[in-house]
């Protein structure tokens, strides 16, 4: 028995040309299956996976023929080659009759060893390959595999990266990308661009009164609210620091600012979370500023966030929990 993996059925009804077929193979690196008629073969083709089939023409109840056309009728069985061997069937029109019903080639009574190992070789050979194609292509997709899979856990190493571990909302560092290819955008297609700077009032405050625990789940909540009332295609949210929080508003003027700033600070309110050390309002609330343009080659990134910080510290002066739009008066 082989340990190749590839497998020779030869079928032939006297027990003695099994043999003589046998020990011509003995050379070969295969396994060689017998069978002894034609029902046996079409039995041993469901068990076994053969890369050739040396199949006697005459044979008592099932010929040749009649068991390569069960053959080819079968989906499992339908590509396996099949080398008719004959003593009597060398008529043309028998051979024709073969080929049609799917055999590749003839072998002859009595057979010459040189010829039959020369043709079986040659499927041999087929069939080696076939394997090294199918192992191939198995570690291709294992390969596919490991690469997909690499992917996945890059793009998932990439979100934590570009997202606020706490809220879930993306970070300082994926905001300042997000503002700069916002800005650039403005420019080029001369639209404008808002930003609003959010800040939780007297949030020290509250870590003092309720612990730093309900304080995460203060800032959870508040990015919750805030990415819920921020919902166009190109808004943007992310914790800018601390209790701090940013909105970008691409193609957004300053009036369309002020309302989403303003439902913004009604929504956060009407979360209604207890905040009995707030100076301004027994629930938490935010104050919050805005700033808006036309961005050109003039102006820079860091003064227009500059200007949503003075409207910030407005809102904060003037008493918290109220919007404000940055004026140059």
């Amino acid at each position: 028995m082989s340990d190749s993996g590839i497998s020779i059925l030869i079928v032939d009804d006297r027990p003695e040309n099994l043999l003589v077929l046998e020990g011509l193979l003995e050379d070969f690196n295969c396994n060689i299956i017998k069978a002894a008629s034609g029902n046996e073969a079409l039995g041993l083709m469901l068990e076994h996976e053969f890369a050739l089939v040396l199949l006697d023409i005459q044979m008592p109840e099932m010929d040749g023929f009649e068991v390569a056309e069960f053959m080819r009728g079968s989906e499992r069985t339908r590509h396996i080659p099949i080398i008719f061997v004959t003593a009597i069937y060398k008529e043309q029109k028998y051979m024709f009759k073969g080929y049609e019903i799917g055999a590749v080639d003839y072998l002859f009574k009595p057979i010459e060893p040189i010829i039959l190992k020369s043709k079986v070789s040659i499927f041999l050979e087929l069939a080696r390959q076939a394997v090294l194609l199918k192992e191939k292509a198995a570690q291709l997709e294992q390969k596919l595999k490991e690469v997909l899979e690499l992917q996945k856990k890059n793009g998932e190493l990439l979100s934590l990266s570009n997202h606020d571990g706490l809220t879930g909302v993306p970070n300082r560092r994926n905001f300042d990308q997000y503002i700069e290819i916002s800005f650039k955008t403005g420019i080029r297609e001369k639209m404008p661009l808002s930003v609003i700077m959010i800040d939780i009032d007297y949030f020290k405050a509250y870590n003092d009164t309720y612990g730093h625990i309900k304080g995460d789940d203060c800032l959870i909540g508040v990015a919750k609210e805030i990415a819920a009332s921020v919902n166009r295609p190109g808004d943007f949210v992310a914790r800018y620091g601390g209790e701090e929080f940013v909105v970008v508003l691409p193609k957004t003027d300053a009036e369309g600012a002020r309302k989403i700033a303003e439902m913004i600070r009604s929504n956060v309110k009407a979360l209604h979370i207890p905040h009995e050390n707030s100076k301004v309002h027994p629930y938490v609330t935010v104050s919050l500023g805005a700033a808006s343009m036309i961005p050109d080659a003039t102006h820079t990134i860091e003064a227009f966030i500059s200007k949503a910080d003075q409207a910030l510290y407005e809102a904060k002066q003037n008493g918290r929990n109220q919007v404000k739009v940055y004026s140059s008066k």
